[in-house]
């Protein structure tokens, strides 16, 4: 069994991958190809906003993204401390400070009372420019735009919006990667949508940081790539990325989203009485990235993981330490939070198999092995 079945979505698709690889290298353009421009604008037309610009992977995007809106040193941006490293480091590359804010227990999500308080806090030291709230859309699950705009709006702030995990979620019928000023998602293979090496992309309405986008994207390039007018970065979406992306994207549309959301309703209708599942609010829809449950603590989390391993069931912890403990930022002079519901879940949380491709089969075993792991703990 695998944890994300990479392999058996290939055998599904092959015959359409095949072709849309070979004619790239039929092509001999594998920079910038036609397929690159084509895949841009249908993501943006799925997405629902008028641009999407393509880059390297879903780290530059968030950089992209920051560099787009002029945020460097001495600004803030407020980050979940329950996420990927990625999401602050972006923030660090361009010489802005993170802060650190906590999270929901029930949706993993930016805690909005927790922003609140963590952006009073910081406007009460003097010493920083607030600039930004970076949202993040952990495991495919929209955070709670609705206040987090309201917050931003209030206290002057832009709003990015972290989709690397939520590419396919929605709140009603707007998609993930529209809620934000600017928008980012990653094709990480093992993303909801994702390619078969780097990839990551850009969305905004505003069509002037589009072209910014675009510039920083290609060294700083103005009129042609050799009149620079900026100083950028080296991240393109390949066309071989591009091709395999077009046709994942309609299998993503066309069956893989409604698939992977059959599998997380079969979880949670064996699950819901033996551990604790995750929350949707009403109104929202999940792309998830990953099905993760919460056990009581470290020690009966610890225990499943190994159960689950001796029967064959891959599991993964995301996360085992919050981004505020990561050495790199544990030794930093940053502004001093708190933020107790991301440690907590750190040791309690645990990934399950999750894929479009799982059959009920397979989540039947796995949920029958939990549940047998269940009988033997009382």
């Amino acid at each position: 069994m695998e944890f994300r079945d990479l392999k058996r979505q290939y055998q599904v698709l092959k015959l359409d991958i095949d072709e849309a690889i070979q004619s790239v290298l039929s092509s001999g353009s594998f920079i910038m190809g036609k397929q690159v421009v084509e895949l841009e604008e249908k993501l943006a037309e799925y997405v629902g906003v008028k641009h999407c610009v393509s880059c390297a992977n879903g780290t530059d995007a968030l950089v992209l993204a920051l560099k787009v809106l002029g945020i460097g040193e001495g600004d803030v941006v407020f980050v979940p401390d329950f996420t990927f490293f990625a999401s602050a480091e972006a923030v660090s590359v361009v010489g802005a400070v993170p802060v650190f804010v906590d999270v929901d227990s029930e949706t993993f999500n930016l805690d909005t009372k927790d922003l609140e308080e963590k952006i009073n806090y910081v406007k009460a030291l003097g010493s920083y420019n607030l600039k930004a709230i970076m949202a993040v859309d952990l495991f495919g699950l929209p955070a709670m735009y609705d206040e987090i705009c309201s917050i931003a709006k209030i206290n002057g702030l832009y709003v990015v919006e972290d989709a690397a995990q939520g590419f396919g979620g929605r709140i009603g019928d707007r998609k993930a990667c529209s809620f934000g000023d600017i928008s980012t998602t990653s094709f990480f293979p093992a993303k909801p949508l994702g390619c078969y090496g780097d990839g990551g992309a850009l969305f905004t309405n505003n069509t002037a940081w589009a072209e910014k986008a675009m510039s920083y994207r290609m060294h700083g390039k103005g009129e042609s790539k050799y009149d620079n007018v900026t100083i950028g970065m080296n991240s393109r979406l390949d066309a071989l990325q591009a091709a395999v992306l077009q046709v994942k994207l309609n299998a993503f549309i066309q069956n893989e989203l409604e698939a992977v959301n059959n599998v997380a309703k079969m979880y949670m209708e064996e699950l819901q009485h033996c551990v604790h599942i995750p929350r949707v609010p009403n109104n929202f829809y999940s792309s998830w990235a990953q099905f993760t449950i919460t056990l009581e603590d470290e020690k009966l989390r610890d225990s499943l993981q190994l159960f689950l391993k001796n029967k064959g069931v891959p599991t993964a912890v995301y996360y085992p330490k919050p981004l505020s403990s990561q050495p790199v930022y544990a030794q930093m002079s940053l502004p001093s939070t708190s933020t107790p519901v991301a440690n907590d879940l750190c040791k309690r949380v645990l990934s399950l198999p999750m894929h479009p491709y799982l059959t009920e089969q397979e989540v039947q075993f796995i949920c029958s092995s939990i549940k047998e792991w269940k009988t033997t703990m009382l």
